[in-house]
């Protein structure tokens, strides 16, 4: 049976076509292809809200999916903004499976969000959506059952009081519930930059495939949250040269590179890049079409598209953002050797170091940042030479490829188990 309407949403579509693409070169069979395009578990919920004046009740709508049980616990983020629908939190549910398995981390895939424009609240606010959708979620979360984590809109502070309301619940402290939490609450050191950081150690790799030079390599940063900002200053310590990087509020440039620390600081007081003082200023848009060596699109998903993917002049695109590039941009791409880093690759340095603050929660001892990193870069690079050697291999792209690991892995897994009753 196809999935119904409630998932009908153009990212949801795109991760199934991905998928299909991916399962027909396969050769995956139809059973296990039926199974694997539908979440098996999807949670929609509604709840009051009140602002700071009370003049008002609000009701807001919220999500969680859980694509896959199979391997595990099921593991992905929370997000909050103000398109969120159930179509999204499937697809990127669905995402979350293929990179966990690519980077052989033993969780499914999750996602969740909630309806609501985060920077339009107050703390109090915050707090208060936070707390009311962690109840309503509650008997579908758990350490050994569902492990949320920061995603689009959310952060430490948020997981912490996702963490706390559950531990309220239960009677007792359950750290191991969310990952990406304060480490004064059990959170992993090196977790807030592992996304990022992960991106780029695998930038000498795909740079060396289109004979460009890592060190001095012009790169362009689309988006300066969690993900873009850390990418930056890890690629500034790699010695690469960041020119550019946006928000929201727009895009700064600066042909001889930024000085990434002093535009992080700039941030951190004025919340925005806007006015940074010392660089050009650039729409936000524009970012894709500079001359750079590599592009990072790191912030929203479908923003390479076909209106603008022939603009494109970087020859490697290294995705920080979780489905950030169309179907026909990805052809368009292509045909044009632009090196890809899938999303479902490059970005899995965030749920490697989940993991990781899973298993330290779970254990109750904690890791050294030198053994963080040390064991993130394995991993990553690992999963990069195994995706290139079935790219190569199978004549596909890098995408394709990523997919095929990922796929085949929960694939077996699923033939292994078989189906109760």
């Amino acid at each position: 049976m196809e999935a119904g309407r409630e998932f009908d949403s153009p990212m949801y579509h795109e991760a199934v076509a991905q998928f299909d693409r991916a399962a027909t070169l396969m050769g995956l069979d139809d059973n296990v292809t039926g199974r694997l395009r539908s979440p098996q578990r999807s949670m929609i919920v509604s709840f009051p809200f009140r602002h700071d004046d009370y003049t008002e009740v609000e009701t807001i709508f919220g999500y969680r999916v859980q694509h896959l049980t199979t391997m595990g616990p099921t593991k992905g983020g929370i997000r909050f903004a103000p398109d969120v629908d159930l179509g999204e939190i499937s697809a990127l549910a669905m995402l979350m499976t293929w990179k966990c398995s690519i980077v052989g981390v033993p969780f499914g895939g999750a996602k969740g969000g909630v309806r609501i424009n985060p920077l339009e609240l107050s703390r109090a606010e915050l707090q208060r959506v936070t707390r009311r959708y962690t109840m309503e979620i509650i008997n579908v979360i758990g350490p050994e059952q569902d492990i949320p984590a920061p995603d689009l809109g959310t952060n430490e502070q948020v997981m912490a009081w996702m963490m706390d309301t559950y531990s309220q619940h239960v009677g007792h402290s359950v750290p191991a519930v969310v990952t990406g939490k304060p480490p004064a609450l059990g959170g992993s050191i090196a977790r807030r930059e592992a996304t990022g950081r992960g991106l780029m150690f695998l930038l000498p790799r795909a740079a060396s495939e289109v004979d460009l030079d890592p060190v001095g390599v012009s790169v362009a940063i689309h988006g300066f949250g969690n993900v873009g900002r850390y990418a930056a200053i890890a690629g500034q310590q790699m010695e690469a040269k960041i020119v550019a990087v946006s928000d929201i509020s727009g895009g700064i440039y600066n042909h001889d590179g930024l000085d990434v620390e002093a535009v992080a600081k700039w941030v951190d007081e004025n919340r925005f890049l806007e006015g940074y003082p010392d660089a050009d200023s650039i729409d936000g848009d524009s970012i894709f079409t500079l001359d750079v060596d590599i592009l990072v699109p790191a912030a929203i998903q479908g923003v390479i598209n076909k209106d603008n993917a022939s603009d494109i002049t970087a020859k490697v695109i290294i995705e920080g953002a979780n489905n950030p590039t169309t179907l026909e941009a990805d052809d368009i791409l292509r045909e044009r050797d632009v090196f890809i880093v899938p999303d479902i690759l490059a970005n899995a340095g965030g749920v490697t170091v989940s993991y990781f603050e899973w298993v330290q929660d779970v254990q109750k001892y904690f890791w050294t940042e030198n053994e963080i990193v040390a064991r993130l870069r394995e991993i990553m690079l690992t999963g990069y030479e195994e995706v290139h050697g079935i790219a190569v291999r199978e004549k596909v792209d890098m995408r394709t490829a990523a997919l095929m690991k990922g796929i085949q892995r929960v694939a077996d897994a699923k033939l292994v188990r078989g189906i109760f009753p």
